[in-house]
C-alpha cells in the first residue's frame, strides 16, 4: 500500500486557552475526517502563554498522537513561533494558520487540490474584506501596502494572510533565511516559487481577543519596511542634501546682503527656527539609521530566534 502524503499544520499560540478546543474540534470535523488520503500532524507552538494553553496542548497530545507541541521559555513573538513550527514540520506539504479560526480550516482541502491539480508550489490566502476590523486599522493597513509596494522590490499583496500551504521546497527556502528580525509576509514573497492566491471574506475570531494592538501592528509595519527596503535611508539622504543646498544658498544671500547693506540686527527668531528644524531632522535621520544598525547588531550577536522549553516531538 502506497504511503500517504504527510501534511504538517503549524499553529502559533499565545494565550489561546478559549480557542484551542474550538480549533481542534474544527480541524477534526472539517479537515482530518474528510481528507483521508493524507496523514496529518498538528504542530502547536506555545509562545510563552500565561494562561492554560500549555496544559491544554499536553492533554490534546495525550489523546491524539497527531498533536505535537513546542513550548517556548518566554514570549518570542509570532514570527519566532512560525519559524519554530516550520523547523519541526516533517510534512510533504506544510500549512501555517492561526488558532483563532479566522483562517477557515475548510480551505485546506482547496489548497491541497490546487497544489496537486495545478502543479503549484504554494497556495496563499488573502482577505477581500475587513469586516469587523476597526476602520482606522483597515485604513492604516491599506496605506502600509501602498507604501511598501512603492519602495520595495518585493511585491506585497494587500490583505495577505500568513495562512498558506507550501510544498517542502518552499519551506526549505524560507528556513534557509536565518534572519533574526523576521517579516514572514515579505520572506514568503521574496523566496518566489509558483504561488496562487485564494480569496475569502474576513472571518471574526470565534472566541478570545486579538493579541495585536494598533501599536504592535505599527511596529510590525516598520519591521516590514526596514527589512525589505532601504528607502528610509535614501529619503534621509535626499532630505539632507536638499536642506544643505538651501542652507548654502541662504548663507550666500546673507553674505551678499551684509556686503551691500551692512550687517543688520540678527534675526534670532528665524535663526532659532532653523536650528530647531535642522536639529529635528538630524534626530530623525539618526533614528532611521539606528533602526538599521540595531538590526545588524542583533544579527551579528547570533542569538537564537527562540528558546525551546518543552516539546513532545522526538
Amino acid at each position: 500500500m502506497a504511503k500517504k502524503p504527510l501534511v504538517s499544520v503549524v499553529c502559533p499560540c499565545y494565550n489561546e486557552e478559549p480557542m484551542l478546543p474550538l480549533y481542534y474540534a474544527a480541524m477534526n470535523e472539517r479537515v482530518l475526517a474528510r481528507l483521508t488520503d493524507y496523514d496529518f500532524e498538528l504542530i502547536f507552538v506555545n509562545d510563552g502563554s500565561k494562561d492554560r494553553t500549555l496544559p491544554i496542548l499536553r492533554e490534546l497530545a495525550k489523546a491524539d498522537e497527531r498533536v505535537k507541541y513546542i513550548s517556548f521559555s518566554r514570549n518570542f513573538g509570532k514570527e519566532a513561533a512560525m519559524y519554530a513550527g516550520l523547523q519541526h514540520a516533517k510534512g510533504d506539504f506544510v500549512c501555517v494558520m492561526d488558532a483563532d479560526l479566522q483562517d477557515p480550516p475548510e480551505l485546506i482541502e482547496q489548497m491541497l487540490a490546487r497544489l496537486n491539480d495545478e502543479d503549484r508550489d504554494c497556495v496563499a490566502t488573502r482577505r477581500v474584506t475587513r469586516k469587523g476590523e476597526p476602520k482606522i486599522r483597515s485604513a492604516f493597513a491599506r496605506a502600509f501596502y501602498r507604501v511598501i509596494n512603492r519602495i520595495s522590490d518585493t511585491e506585497f499583496v494587500d490583505g495577505a494572510r500568513d495562512f498558506r500551504m507550501m510544498r517542502r521546497c518552499v519551506v526549505d527556502a524560507v528556513l534557509s533565511l536565518g534572519e533574526y528580525h523576521r517579516f514572514s509576509k515579505g520572506i514568503f514573497m521574496w523566496v518566489g516559487f509558483d504561488t496562487v492566491w485564494l480569496e475569502y471574506e474576513n472571518v471574526e475570531r470565534a472566541a478570545g481577543e486579538s493579541k495585536w494592538s494598533f501599536w504592535k501592528l505599527m511596529r510590525y509595519a516598520i519591521e516590514g519596511i526596514v527589512s525589505f527596503s532601504a528607502a528610509p535611508l535614501q529619503l534621509a539622504t535626499a532630505v539632507g542634501s536638499v536642506v544643505s543646498a538651501v542652507a548654502l544658498v541662504y548663507m550666500v544671500i546673507r553674505v551678499i546682503i551684509a556686503m551691500i547693506w551692512g550687517n543688520p540686527v540678527a534675526g534670532y527668531p528665524s535663526l532659532l527656527a532653523i536650528i530647531m528644524f535642522l536639529g529635528g531632522f538630524v534626530l530623525l535621520a539618526l533614528g532611521i539609521i539606528g533602526e538599521y544598525v540595531a538590526r545588524t547588531y542583533m544579527q551579528v550577536k547570533q542569538r537564537p530566534i527562540y528558546i525551546q522549553k518543552e516539546t513532545n516531538i522526538k
